[in-house]
């Protein structure tokens, strides 16, 4: 298996707060992985780790040199007011290989054409951003993501408060970069729209939970593990202790973190769900 990313102990947070707790594993190249959970859980704070916006507190997090990368975050982290055309939202896109100050080629005018014939957007080059509905917004991102020509595209949350038509029709453009055996991994809360989709799950509840084959990731066990481990975590925890310095006869797998766990009992280990690929969710 060859990897395209490759999470070493990571644990990432902010202001010295841990909101991803040591994951290991590889993403493998050509990959379509959910990432699940809880809010709160993670999933968006892993996306910024991979992109580098947020540097590990512990740990690694390291993608495969010469790699390009397409990042698309949340609908609510973007400032729909800025004064842009939709060409210009998808023209974006080309920075990465013409410039800020590159000149506009022909070429690249096809490109930002086809990338939006590709998300049903023909006709709206010329329309604000601000004018969009939510659904004509995130296809304008997608097309943006698709003049990218990224080798690995993360994706957090792409389906929110969009309709179904756009859901269809953007798995369905999510399943084409798969074919094209580029890596990708989305945050998505629908579960059902996991098991029907995604060949893969990372399942996410501050710590690893589970890892692997996406129906065997969301079983109901896990599920429950998650909700466990999620409800029983303390905002305030500042750190984690080094296994040394903890009771002996706390079950914990690298530390055990000074969350209040203690009172729910010892902490479990993660259930080892998917393949070895992944070197165990644990």
């Amino acid at each position: 298996m060859s990897a395209c990313v490759t999470f070493e102990d990571l644990t990432l947070g902010y202001n010295s707060h841990p909101a991803v707790h040591h994951l290991d594993g590889v993403v493998a190249k050509g990959s379509l992985t959910a990432v699940v959970g809880a809010n709160g859980s993670g999933k968006s704070t892993l996306m910024k780790g991979i992109v580098g916006v947020l540097k590990p507190m512990a740990g690694a997090c390291t993608a495969t040199q010469g790699v390009k990368l397409a990042y698309l975050p949340q609908l609510s982290e973007l400032d729909r007011s800025f004064p842009a055309r939709v060409v210009d939202l998808v023209s974006l896109g080309l920075w990465p290989r013409r410039g800020l100050l590159g000149r506009y080629r022909p070429e690249d005018r096809a490109a930002v054409a086809n990338a939006l014939s590709a998300v049903g957007m023909e006709g709206f080059e010329k329309r604000p951003i601000d004018t969009l509905s939510g659904g004509q917004l995130q296809r304008a991102l997608f097309a943006r993501v698709l003049v990218q020509d990224a080798d690995l595209i993360l994706l957090d949350e792409p389906f929110n408060a969009i309709d179904a038509r756009t859901v269809a029709d953007l798995i369905d453009l999510i399943k084409r970069w798969h074919g094209e055996q580029r890596t990708i991994m989305v945050v998505v809360h629908d579960f059902d729209l996991v098991r029907q989709h995604f060949p893969e799950a990372l399942l996410l509840a501050r710590r690893p939970v589970a890892w692997g084959e996406a129906r065997k990731t969301l079983a109901p066990e896990n599920l429950l593990r998650a909700r466990q481990f999620h409800e029983a975590w303390n905002e305030d925890a500042p750190w984690c202790v080094p296994e040394e310095h903890v009771h002996s006869d706390a079950h914990v797998h690298d530390h055990r973190p000074v969350h209040g766990l203690a009172q729910h009992g010892p902490v479990e280990q993660p259930a080892q769900a998917g393949n070895a690929g992944h070197r165990g969710a644990a």
